[in-house]
């Protein structure tokens, strides 16, 4: 039995707001509900409305620059930095900017539609 798992083919989530998530470990993929991790690319005028996820998260930006609003911070990373959002914590995510971002989201517990909270 192999003790390591490669992903060739992520769970790509269906969007309607131009952003590309592939899931390559988590709910969606592999049933994995401790840990999720997504490749990310969020477009150029992108936005998420607030939420307060029962999961961790943790954002590494690869391209470009995002924008978080934490509880009342604006906070802004650029390709290279990296970031961890403690659970229970209101936040929302955007790219404001002209152009995409792409990151990695790792969450912990696992993203799911029942932990994220978003509000209408």
């Amino acid at each position: 039995m192999k003790k390591y798992t490669i992903q060739k083919s992520p769970f790509v989530v269906p969007t309607t707001d131009g952003k590309v998530i592939k899931e390559h470990f988590g709910n969606a993929t592999n049933g994995n509900s401790d840990i999720s991790i997504a490749h990310m690319i969020a477009p150029p005028g992108w936005s998420e409305p607030f939420q307060t996820p029962a999961f961790d998260e943790y954002t590494y930006i690869i391209k470009g620059k995002k924008q978080f609003i934490i509880e009342d911070e604006t906070v802004v990373l650029s390709a290279g930095q990296s970031i961890k959002i403690e659970k229970h914590t209101r936040v929302q995510y955007s790219n404001p900017f002209t152009e995409p971002c792409e990151y990695i989201a790792i969450c912990r517990p696992a993203f799911s539609m029942n932990l994220v909270n978003r509000e209408a």
